[in-house]
């Protein structure tokens, strides 16, 4: 009798353990697709597109250039031809892929396996992979799988939360590594006299190329912008600070983001100014743009 319960408590144990391993093993997102890849055009590094279908039958794609460092089983000896079999390891999980390479061209499958404590840790961290900003269930898989491609890591989430630029989550996070929005790059923005920009103007300023650097160029020619959106306009339409040096140079100094954009759309240039004050010395900016419109009607 007391065998026989002793035999019955081991064998619940044993199934004990088997259910715990399986909860954390169905815990642990799996992603699977195909990957392609080209040696072609990089000597040092491989462009590798991995794409996965969606829950809803579409098809979500990612593609970047990977040094051969970074992988473990693939050099450029073996990505020329034959079979391979190749991982990218990261923080946030491990992208084990199998295929064939044929003159340099790639193709195969894959199937990835997130880290958990990965999710925890960001979790900790205030950036929970189960959910958007706007409060959205989101698949934890794609997130990290997506994660896994761009090398997020909780040392970057450290570092830009550092730069104390209030609450992010994980698209912020994406953005930032995407963009380079480092917390460097944060910092120098704000001492611009920038201190309240969101993510989504750090990456138009990293789209447009505007640093700290810009900022200063065009305040010190006298040009005392101080909204964002007027810098993002200035380089849309071109507007560097040689064209503002000319504008200065013509008596242009105290003009705003939208008029010296206008200089740029109707194509006003120091010479065009010069023949127009031939005929009519104080002419405004209004007028010089209405007499360049006048012309291209002509």
């Amino acid at each position: 009798m007391r065998k026989s319960f002793i035999r019955g408590l081991s064998n619940l144990a044993w199934i004990v353990i088997i259910f715990g391993s399986y909860v954390i093993v169905a815990q642990t997102p799996v992603v699977t697709g195909d990957w392609t890849a080209s040696t072609k055009d990089e000597k040092s590094k491989i462009h590798l597109s991995f794409e996965r279908k969606t829950e809803k039958g579409g098809r979500n794609q990612h593609g970047t250039s990977f040094a051969y460092g970074d992988l473990q089983g693939l050099s450029q000896e073996n990505s020329q031809n034959g079979r391979v079999n190749f991982r990218l390891v990261r923080e946030a999980g491990t992208i084990e892929c199998e295929g064939t390479f044929v003159n340099g061209k790639g193709s195969g499958t894959f199937r990835f396996t997130g880290n958990q404590g990965f999710v925890d840790a960001m979790r900790s961290r205030g950036f929970d992979f189960e959910k958007s900003k706007a409060g959205h269930e989101a698949h934890e898989g794609d997130r990290l799988f997506s994660a896994a491609v761009l090398n997020v890591t909780t040392a970057f989430a450290d570092d830009l939360k550092s730069a104390n630029f209030g609450p992010l989550d994980v698209s912020d996070l994406f953005k930032a590594v995407i963009f380079k929005v480092t917390p460097q790059f944060m910092a120098e923005m704000k001492a611009t006299g920038f201190p309240n920009l969101g993510m989504e103007e750090l990456v138009k300023a990293r789209i447009f190329k505007i640093d700290a650097d810009y900022v200063r160029q065009v305040r010190g020619m006298g040009f005392n912008e101080e909204d964002f959106e007027g810098f993002v306009k200035f380089r849309i339409f071109k507007v560097t600070p040689e064209f503002l040096n000319e504008l200065k140079s013509e008596g242009f100094a105290d003009l705003s983001a939208e008029e010296i954009v206008k200089f740029r759309i109707f194509k006003i240039d120091t010479d065009f100014i010069r023949q127009s004050r031939a005929e009519e010395p104080n002419i405004t900016v209004e007028q010089l743009v209405q007499r360049r419109i006048g012309i291209r009607r002509r």
